[in-house]
């Protein structure tokens, strides 16, 4: 009979290197395992808390707006709200500027935006309307919007304004309105105090949430594409290793910049530091934007924004001009549909 004799440490080292490769052998397993069936499931599961978290801020911005409205709805008229963009002291503002003029529809527009601004924190919403003096309508639809607002008002000279029968791209629009809020801007605050961005947002165009937090940290300039307009699907920039280089536009592309007001966000700071910069009444068709953006920014200092300008987030749309044959009917009788409700 023969006995072996192994020495018992030698005996410890087989078993653990034995227990060691086991190991090995199960780990490189479950590592194919983990890569076959949780890693897919593990990021599945990651899309799945991104997409609840998504809900749940824009449930969060939903209930903000209806405070907003409820609080301006309530409060008495010679109390402020501001306070209720205090929160949020670290964001620079956004100061949006709106012309509006009396119109059938003008209401509709100016709720449908106020949708959209109210989603916006830190924002500043300046309607200047084209009008002699403020309208009722506008006041209160101000005053119950729960935005922060200032309300101006100054009439386009008679010989600048569209009669009924003119197309829209006949005269400039909007120009005295737009630089009476520049105005405004430059009386209110100075370069010490200056901490935001200027947006020039027509009331009859669709605005993602998403382009206000694009532009929030504009250093000077920031620009991005927009949709349905100049005959094009989407009208842009062109950039190129992260600077603009160009403009995909068909109408007017020799145009300094040519390109839709609701394009570009200039800086509140770039704006004070030069007094000069303005909308120009005598400027040809289509050179708005380029008459303001000249005294500020050359191509090349331009931002890109809206991921290197590849994505739409605001777009020109324009509401149906309403036919009201059957009112003006009515009213020739001394009658309206209207009578006692606002539209």
């Amino acid at each position: 009979m023969v006995h072996l004799h192994i020495n018992r440490s030698y005996f410890f080292i087989i078993i653990c290197s034995i227990i060691l490769l086991w190991m090995c052998l199960q780990f490189g397993l479950m590592n194919t395992w983990l890569e076959e069936t949780l890693l897919p499931n593990a990021k599945e599961c990651s899309t799945v808390i991104h997409v609840e978290v998504d809900q749940q801020i824009s449930a969060y911005k939903q209930q903000v707006a209806r405070l907003k409205r409820f609080i301006a709805s309530n409060v008495p008229a010679n109390r402020s709200l501001y306070y209720i963009e205090d929160i949020h002291l670290h964001l620079p503002f956004v100061y949006v500027i709106t012309p509006t003029y009396s119109r059938p529809t003008q209401k509709a527009e100016l709720t449908r935006l106020v949708q959209t601004l109210l989603l916006v924190p830190n924002l500043h919403w300046i309607v200047v309307e084209d009008n002699v003096e403020k309208t009722d309508l506008v006041t209160r639809l101000l005053k119950k919007s729960g935005i922060k607002y200032t309300h101006l008002n100054t009439a386009t000279p008679s010989e600048y304004k569209l009669s009924s029968n003119d197309p829209n791209w006949l005269k400039p629009r909007g120009v005295q309105q737009r630089n009476l809020a520049l105005s405004w801007l430059r009386q209110n605050y100075n370069l010490n105090r200056a901490n935001g961005v200027v947006y020039f947002a027509d009331d009859d165009n669709t605005y993602d949430v998403d382009i206000f937090e694009e532009m929030r940290f504009t250093n000077k300039v920031s620009v991005w594409p927009v949709g349905l307009v100049g005959g094009l699907l989407v009208e842009r920039p062109i950039v190129e290793n992260g600077k603009v280089v160009g403009w995909f536009s068909a109408w007017k592309p020799n145009r300094p910049f040519p390109m839709d007001m609701a394009g570009f966000a200039v800086n509140l700071k770039a704006l004070l530091d030069h007094p000069s910069a303005m909308f120009n009444l005598s400027a040809p068709r289509g050179f708005q934007e380029s008459s303001l953006l000249h005294t500020l920014v050359t191509i090349n200092q331009l931002e890109p924004k809206a991921n290197n300008c590849t994505e739409v987030l605001v777009w020109h749309t324009r509401t149906e001009k309403v036919k009201l044959k059957a009112e003006v009917a009515l009213r020739r009788q001394g009658k309206q549909s209207n009578t006692g409700i606002e539209v």
